[in-house]
């Protein structure tokens, strides 16, 4: 069975199984691999006789035939949402006909992710202050920046987690002076909130 060399060979966990026309007909995982293949416990003839009918088996026989895909107009917050909900590890991308154009896996949306956020861009640095909720409190942050040429790039604000983690404001600045982008928004009369905050709002 085809699917079995290519996933020793390259490491892959999710396949999609299609028709001679490209239309999606189910999914073949790792899961569904080891499910086919025989238990440990049984004696090794046993288990080669089993290992030898699986072998010749067709993909359709071990597909999972209930599966999720998202199409040309999914955006990554769809993504996150079936991997997170379904507990899945990649999903087959569709195009208007039901023909497979593609595969979205976590990894690729979290180098989305990373791209959107800016992690790893040279120079950047991830702020955390303290969020009073006060009107114009966004554009004051954002002129005090300006004013003194400091390059921010992405600004989020978080409504924090009731009991466990207050509001905040995140934003991501282009800079290889962090101590310099703390006391700028310091006197502009904000209040930084320390590293391990970011880690329990993440968590």
């Amino acid at each position: 069975m085809k699917p079995v060399r290519f996933y020793g060979s390259r490491l892959f966990r999710h396949l999609p199984v299609v028709d001679d026309n490209m239309v999606l007909q189910g999914m073949v995982t790792d899961r569904d691999l080891r499910s086919a293949r025989p238990s440990t416990i049984l004696d090794e003839d046993e288990r080669q006789r089993i290992l030898d009918r699986v072998s010749m088996a067709p993909v359709k026989d071990i597909m999972s035939e209930k599966f999720y895909c998202l199409d040309e107009e999914s955006t990554i917050d769809d993504a996150l949402q079936f991997f997170t909900i379904h507990r899945i590890g990649a999903l087959p991308v569709v195009n208007a006909q039901d023909q497979v154009i593609g595969i979205f896996s976590l990894n690729d949306m979290m180098a989305a992710y990373r791209c959107l956020f800016g992690l790893g861009e040279k120079g950047s640095m991830l702020v955390s202050i303290k969020d009073t909720g006060e009107l114009g409190l966004l554009s004051t942050l954002v002129r005090a920046l300006d004013d003194k040429n400091i390059r921010c790039t992405r600004l989020i604000r978080s409504p924090g987690r009731e009991g466990r983690v207050p509001p905040a404001i995140y934003l991501r600045v282009n800079t290889f002076n962090l101590s310099s982008v703390h006391q700028v928004i310091e006197d502009a009369g904000f209040t930084l909130l320390p590293p391990d905050r970011i880690n329990r709002e993440v968590l």
